[in-house]
Order: structure tokens, then C-alpha cells, then sequence
């Protein structure tokens, strides 16, 4: 499976989420799901978290875009912690919130700079995964892909 990019955000967010999205399509290749242009998010309640969740399921990782705005936001949260549940590689984006303790367990991203370093580490995540997947139990090839995901990352943003 290909990256794939879950990118998390509140609907005041719209703009820098599409901001976000789009640079990791276009400048590194990279696929991702982004609810502002899905028709069928207009679900409510049950089928709407079924939806999300199925949507989740088709994404490798979660990038989660922080705003102040993201403090009233239910969904955010919730779409984080079912990314956590899976082992996705997880991080925050976004440089003018104040982010409570759960969410600065994983690197923050602040500018394109660090979004393309993300790209990278994403990558690196990507080859561990492929080289291996058919050597060990597909949970532990996740999770050792997302350990190089962070190593990588941290490494690159210097947050270590």
C-alpha cells in the first residue's frame, strides 16, 4: 500500500488543510484524503463515524491541522485517537495553537519546511514497511514503519 495521508482538521481549518494536501501531492507525490472534497461527508452521526473510520482504514498515516479553532472540534480528536488505535505515524500541523500535552507526543509541524520533512520521513517509513512486509507479522512491520517515521522526523525537525 502506497502513502497515504489522512489529513485531520476542523472546517475553519479548510483552507490550510487544502494548503497542506496539496503540497504533498504535488511537490512530493504523495496521496491523501482530505474531507472538503468528499461528496459523501455529509452523513450524520453513525454512518458518518463508519464513514470516517472506512476512510481512515484506506490511509497509511494521520496529519492532524491545529488551530486554535481545533479546541471545539469533537472530530479531531476522535479521528486521532482511531489513527493511534491502528499505529499510524501521527503529527500535528500548524504553529498558532496551543497544543494540549496528548498531541505534543507526536512532532509539530510548523511551516512547508517541516511539512517536506515530514514528506521524507513519510518515505523512509514507506521502504522499511516494503522491505519488511513478508518477513515479520504485518502489526509489527506497522509498527517498526512508524518508528522510522518518528525517528526520521524528530530527527529532521530536530525534536527530539
Amino acid at each position: 500500500m502506497a502513502i497515504k495521508v489522512f489529513i485531520s482538521h476542523k472546517q475553519a481549518d479548510e483552507r490550510t488543510a487544502r494548503e497542506v494536501s496539496d503540497r504533498l501531492r504535488n511537490m512530493h507525490g504523495i496521496d491523501t484524503y482530505l474531507d472538503a472534497v468528499d461528496p459523501v461527508i455529509g452523513q450524520k452521526g453513525e454512518e458518518l463515524a463508519k464513514y470516517v473510520r472506512e476512510q481512515l482504514g484506506r490511509c497509511t498515516q494521520l496529519l492532524a491541522v491545529v488551530s486554535p479553532a481545533t479546541k471545539d472540534s469533537w472530530w479531531v480528536p476522535w479521528e486521532i485517537g482511531v489513527a493511534s488505535e491502528k499505529d499510524y505515524p501521527l503529527a500535528t500541523y500548524g504553529g498558532n495553537a496551543v497544543l494540549p500535552e496528548f498531541l505534543k507526543k507526536w512532532p509539530v509541524l510548523t511551516n512547508n519546511s517541516d511539512l517536506d520533512v515530514y514528506a521524507l520521513a513519510s518515505k523512509a517509513a514507506e521502504r522499511k514497511l516494503q522491505v519488511e512486509r513478508g518477513i515479520v507479522m504485518d502489526s509489527v512491520s506497522r509498527k517498526n514503519a512508524a518508528q522510522e517515521f518518528y525517528r526520521t522526523i524528530r530527527s529532521g525537525l530536530r525534536q527530539y
